[in-house]
């Protein structure tokens, strides 16, 4: 019997030291209490270029393609025209791209691009990604979406 008691305690002692060393790696791991930056207007990565990203019809909807507006400015804040774009992205959390391949279709003036066939099929963190380029040079900037 009492040998029965030894290893039950040395259970309980083992299960103690696990649940302690499993509370010492996720109280160390970095912790982001904001979460992705959402911001709409953010600098290029070289700084070239300030763009702001917004949907077209001033809601983002999940499960629709839909069109959103990318605008853009110099540093200087002059309209960037002519600009050759590329966009790419998906979920970083889950690990694949987007669902369609949306294309910058339409100038509207005044550093205005239209981009189409942007669809999020799930809710989650989505990134878009836009290589920009223009007479004054290329940059690239990613934005986040929450939904």
């Amino acid at each position: 019997m009492a040998s029965i008691w030894r290893y039950i305690l040395a259970g309980l002692g083992l299960a103690a030291l696990l649940a302690g060393i499993v509370a010492a790696v996720y109280l160390t791991l970095p912790q982001s209490a904001s979460g992705p930056d959402i911001s709409r207007t953010k600098k290029t990565a070289n700084g070239l270029f300030v763009a702001s990203f917004e949907p077209e019809r001033g809601v983002v909807r999940q499960g629709e393609l839909q069109s959103w507006l990318l605008t853009l400015k110099t540093a200087a804040g002059a309209p960037v025209e002519g600009a050759a774009i590329t966009v790419s992205g998906g979920m970083p959390q889950h690990d694949h791209g987007l669902p369609t391949s949306p294309q910058a279709t339409d100038y509207l003036g005044d550093g205005r691009y239209r981009i189409d066939g942007i669809k999020f099929t799930m809710s989650g963190w989505w990134q878009l990604r836009f290589a920009i380029s223009a007479g004054a040079g290329s940059g690239v900037v990613v934005f986040n979406i929450v939904l």
